[in-house]
């Protein structure tokens, strides 16, 4: 029987997202496809931190006096793959960082005041959190965790997974730049993934094709303030609780979309030693530094597969 191809756009997790798939039928497709916006949309409505009904809002309330509770065992993976990115990036990936956030206010183009800045990083560090599976303690009253550098890639991996189990083998799942890609297109050709311009709206910087794996990209280019012609993103360096000023994007090639997020991040967050610590690990990759600079191992080859 020949596959279809078939295309469905959603918004969840504050972006918008698609599904690109072949099935035999357009009623499978369409099961697919909603088959995966739904778990798409549970992660969302469990781990949102804007959401006051979301798991993630009641670990906060706990974390907010200083107190413990147990999880489940899919929140228990988060975070142990969250414990795993904070040793493996020196204490940099740190999912309490994100308690940050209330003294930057991108919108408003200006610098937050110092010693908000000091108060707020007085409650940060996974270190003062005491992780022994299924119970989470905190140490420190009003602290907060933030699945946000997680979530949205483990999203698309698992959306990836259920297609696969429904029967699909050609499909690109596409979570705001977030992509894991199943197989190929039906004729066995590459999917076409293009990667951001950090410094041009609408430009892209660079095609990828891919037949399977994933790609993701962290990047200051959606929350940025200029001031005095400095540049002043929204990745914060939770040691300092300023924002990192080395590379502005950085884009992974990996086998999960999980993987290739966090290792983007990651190097965001190691500022000059990021470069070599991408070559070090070895994954396809592409940065552009402050200086508009564009490098890795994917730089000057045109399309890549």
């Amino acid at each position: 029987m020949p596959l279809h191809y078939y295309r469905t756009e959603f918004k969840a997790m504050g972006t918008l997202c698609e599904i690109q798939l072949f099935a035999p039928t357009p009623a499978l497709a369409e099961q697919v496809a909603q088959a995966a916006i739904a778990d798409v949309q549970r992660l969302e409505a469990r781990y949102s931190r804007y959401l006051p009904d979301s798991f993630l809002s009641a670990i906060n309330r706990v974390a907010a006096v200083g107190g413990s509770i147990w999880v489940d065992d899919e929140t228990a993976s988060l975070l142990d793959y969250a414990d795993t990115c904070h040793q493996q990036s020196d204490g940099l990936f740190d999912i309490s960082s994100g308690i940050l956030r209330e003294a930057w206010q991108f919108g408003q183009n200006t610098l937050p005041d110092a010693n908000v800045v000091a108060a707020l990083q007085a409650k940060v560090g996974w270190h003062k959190v005491h992780w022994r599976r299924p119970e989470l303690a905190f140490s420190v009253a009003g602290m907060a965790l933030d699945f946000g550098g997680i979530v949205k890639e483990y999203a698309a991996d698992r959306a990836a997974a259920l297609c696969y189990g429904l029967g699909i083998s050609h499909a690109v799942i596409n979570l705001g730049g977030d992509i894991k890609v199943l197989g190929p297109r039906a004729d066995g050709s590459a999917w076409r993934v293009g990667i951001r311009h950090p410094n041009a709206a609408q430009g892209l910087l660079h095609n990828l094709l891919l037949k399977v794996g994933a790609v993701a990209s962290s990047g200051d280019y959606e929350r940025c303030i200029r001031i005095n012609g400095k540049r002043y993103g929204h990745i914060l360096n939770p040691n300092t609780g300023w924002p990192v000023r080395h590379l502005v994007a950085v884009s992974v090639v990996a086998d999960y979309c999980v993987v290739a997020g966090s290792a983007a991040t990651i190097a965001m967050l190691k500022e000059e030693q990021g470069k070599a610590w991408l070559m070090a690990l070895g994954l396809p990759h592409l940065w552009v530094d402050v200086e508009g600079q564009v490098g890795g191992t994917l730089a000057g080859l045109g399309e890549c597969g």
